[in-house]
């Protein structure tokens, strides 16, 4: 399946109002940067006020730093989500080692809903099976045989 031939037409993912550019923006270098910084302050900011006994005006820098980085950590990894979602308005592709077709491809070959069937496939559809004959006891709407 060719991206030109996907029904659903792609739209820019926008971010600030306007189409989402790649090149604009923090990348995996910043964040993987901002990952370790959190990591070490992470482990240095408990340390620093029990094992340590730095003074609490240290300890309450590197708490408030530590909360800073985590709010531009979080930012920049929904950032790099929205780039990963743009980067996906293409449409679809099949997965490089998969023999099989993917879900997409499957539902985009299958009959549109409310398409009539040809008559082959109503021909091999199993009928409906018929209503008992009703009774003098069966008339009674609910009521189980």
């Amino acid at each position: 399946m060719n991206p030109q031939d996907s029904p659903r037409p792609a739209r820019p993912v926008e971010y600030k109002g306007e189409p989402l550019d790649a090149a604009r923006g923090p990348g995996l270098g910043c964040f993987w940067l901002q990952m370790l910084l959190l990591l070490g302050l992470v482990i240095i900011t408990p340390l620093s006020a029990t094992d340590w006994a730095w003074p609490v005006w240290a300890t309450t820098v590197l708490f408030v730093v530590m909360i800073l980085l985590l709010l531009l950590s979080g930012q920049t990894m929904i950032f790099l989500l929205r780039l990963v979602a743009a980067g996906r308005t293409e449409g679809r592709r099949r997965p490089l080692a998969s023999p099989t077709p993917t879900v997409g491809e499957i539902e985009d070959e299958a009959p549109a809903e409310g398409a009539p069937e040809t008559a082959d496939a109503q021909a091999a559809a199993p009928s409906a099976p018929a209503e008992p004959p009703a009774t003098p006891g069966n008339d009674v709407p609910g009521m189980r045989q």
